[in-house]
């Protein structure tokens, strides 16, 4: 594993102890954009984290070289450490992920996919467990309607700017894309706050009241270090 590997595979680690709220309060703290509420969780269960591969899916003409069926290039360029992110903002009813790819991804150890567009096959992911935020399905094929624009390219899901090697946190409150650049500021932030609630919480545990738990204190944390 080289260094830059084992770099990710450390920050993907400390981001799957973590939660969408925590992280999406580290960006508040630090005045960073990325939330994407009201994703549905369409298949799978529990939290989705990692480093991403970007795949674009669209109308028009896919990129030169011999024909692929989308999203195979990203399922063969990921590890892991990555979720799979698509946007598919064409308005076109079609699918930009499938039944098939669900296996090929799951069987590869792809931690899952988050796409801005429809899915379908989803009995298929149910039944394999595989981890799919979407913000639509369909049974609408993408032969003759949509075709891959591009696989580690930058895309603007949600309308939200995510390169390749971007970070990832989706559960059932958000979604929440870290830009690369950033990814060290918000782990050490959220772990902050992470572990700030998790004394909050051990206190009322023990009986303290919710007032004195959640005083003044509480309601400035996003603007503090601690």
């Amino acid at each position: 594993m080289s260094d830059a590997e084992s770099l990710r595979a450390e920050r993907v680690r400390r981001l799957r102890a973590l939660d969408a709220c925590a992280v999406s309060d580290a960006l508040d703290r630090l005045k960073l954009t990325g939330v994407e509420a009201h994703v549905p969780q369409q298949a799978g269960t529990g939290r989705l984290a990692g480093a991403i591969v970007t795949l674009s899916v669209g109308a028009g003409t896919p990129p030169p070289g011999p024909p692929r069926h989308l999203g195979t290039a990203a399922i063969e360029s990921a590890s892991t450490d990555h979720v799979i992110v698509i946007a598919q903002r064409s308005g076109i009813d079609a699918g930009c992920w499938g039944g098939l790819l669900t296996l090929a991804a799951r069987l590869k150890g792809v931690a899952g996919v988050i796409a801005d567009g429809p899915v379908r096959d989803i009995d298929e992911a149910h039944a394999q467990g595989f981890p799919i935020f979407a913000r639509a399905l369909t049974t609408r094929t993408a032969r003759s309607r949509v075709v891959e624009l591009g696989t580690n390219v930058r895309i603007h899901p949600w309308g939200h700017a995510v390169s390749p090697e971007d970070f990832v946190i989706a559960d059932r409150s958000g979604v929440v894309f870290i830009a690369a650049s950033d990814i060290d500021r918000v782990l050490e932030a959220a772990e902050a706050i992470g572990t700030r609630e998790a004394r909050m919480a051990e206190a009322l545990r023990a009986g303290a009241s919710p007032s004195a738990v959640m005083a003044g204190n509480y309601e400035n944390m996003l603007k503090g270090s601690g």
